[in-house]
């Protein structure tokens, strides 16, 4: 058993040293052939564990972000393909597994209808991308849900690179979605772009991703990623039935009972009342306590943003693509030394004008005890003319 340990650790090591020739220039080529000829194999666990030591020796994740495609096709030679999944039906591994063959029919789609470069782009063309763009919700579920239960077992990597390789397709197709509509003559290049980008991905998830998964988290895990995946809903296809998540994981709820009293300085409230009151608010409630860690959030029935409860007790930096963790470092770093108390913004979504504001919680003695984000859809307000000065119920 040692022999095997140590002949894991210098296969890592091994592996370790030639990405790092590659990062300092390296050809591809001949870092391909070195591994081929060194490494001989090796598995989805050595690879996430060879990129964390990356990252631990100082590599930036956004140069790790920048060569993983390079990392891809370095070591995809080498990888020992993982035995074909045994998930149950509707377990949220085998959802993510058939969702992705459900995106490879719908790329097949586009290919097969594919305009000449500078041509216009059919019916059917358009068709298969309005299908592809449901990869959204694969995306969230995988970024919220499953992440935070890798981070829980000291899994960081994936969260960090390939949240940002997410973003990358993303971006992809959103510049695809624009020249379709401008009927702009460079269709053909963005859309293989943008499925070269998903294919990657694909690949890090089912080589990758996934099999890790399946090694490290727990069956209450497993139950925390299902209870939590309809809030991101389904990407083509919807979950089998046959998955039962474990009994205390559907359960699990308040550690009150919700008729209990809740006294405070300006009045009493039952907790039901409480709750009631959080889930009627016209705007969506997120509070992240001292340590950056989401405490609680609303759960009322038109959130702007989706919320999963996967995110309780996360690092809120782990809460956003990497691009925006800048701007939320700034934000609470302003709040927690007192210069500042609010930030807001506001912003174009989804066909809505939405609203977000950030502010800082402090008790008597200003002491930072956290920061609350506070998001309202304002379209229907922007809207309102006149006066009205008589009893009209609006349609809810």
């Amino acid at each position: 058993m040692s022999e095997l340990i140590n002949n894991r650790a210098r296969r890592i090591q091994t592996m370790k040293e030639i990405i790092q020739h590659l990062h300092a220039g390296g050809s591809e080529d001949e870092v391909r052939e070195k591994m081929r000829s060194v490494v001989r194999e090796t598995d989805h666990a050595e690879v996430v564990a060879m990129e964390q030591e990356l990252m631990a020796g100082g590599m930036k994740v956004e140069e790790i972000r920048s060569m993983c495609d390079l990392h891809s096709r370095v070591v995809r030679e080498v990888i020992v393909p993982p035995p074909p999944s045994k998930t149950m039906p509707g377990h949220p591994l085998d959802t993510f597994l058939r969702e992705n063959e459900a995106l490879r029919e719908s790329m097949a789609k586009m290919r097969a209808a594919m305009p000449a470069a500078g041509g216009p782009a059919s019916y059917e063309f358009r068709l298969a991308f309005n299908e592809l763009t449901d990869i959204d919700k694969h995306y969230q579920r995988k970024e919220h849900a499953l992440f935070s239960k890798l981070e829980k077992h000291g899994i960081q990597g994936p969260s960090k690179v390939m949240w940002a390789k997410d973003d990358e397709v993303r971006a992809k197709l959103k510049a695809l979605d624009a020249a379709l509509h401008a009927g702009a003559d460079d269709v053909a290049a963005l859309a293989g772009a943008a499925l070269r980008g998903i294919e990657e991905m694909m690949m890090k998830e089912e080589q990758i991703l996934f099999p890790m998964s399946a090694d490290t988290l727990t069956e209450e895990d497993w139950g925390e990623v299902w209870l939590a995946s309809p809030r991101y809903g389904w990407c083509l296809v919807e979950p089998r039935k046959g998955y039962q998540p474990p009994s205390q994981v559907v359960r699990k709820g308040l550690e009150i009972d919700a008729r209990q009293g809740i006294h405070l300085p300006n009045g009493n409230l039952t907790l039901q009342q409480l709750m009631g009151i959080f889930e009627t608010l016209p705007v969506d409630l997120t509070f992240v306590d001292a340590g950056d860690r989401v405490a609680f959030f609303s759960e009322g029935p038109d959130r702007v943003f989706a919320r999963s409860r996967a995110v309780i007790g996360r690092k809120v930096q782990n809460c956003h693509p990497p691009k925006s963790v800048d701007t939320v470092e700034r934000i609470l770093r302003d709040f927690r030394d007192g210069s500042q108390s609010v930030a807001e913004f506001w912003i174009e979504f989804h066909g809505k004008f939405v609203h977000v504001r950030y502010f800082a919680v402090r008790d008597e003695e200003k002491q930072y005890l956290g920061t609350l984000e506070v998001t309202q859809d304002l379209t229907p307000l922007r809207a309102l003319q006149g006066e009205r000065r008589l009893l009209e119920y609006s349609s809810v």
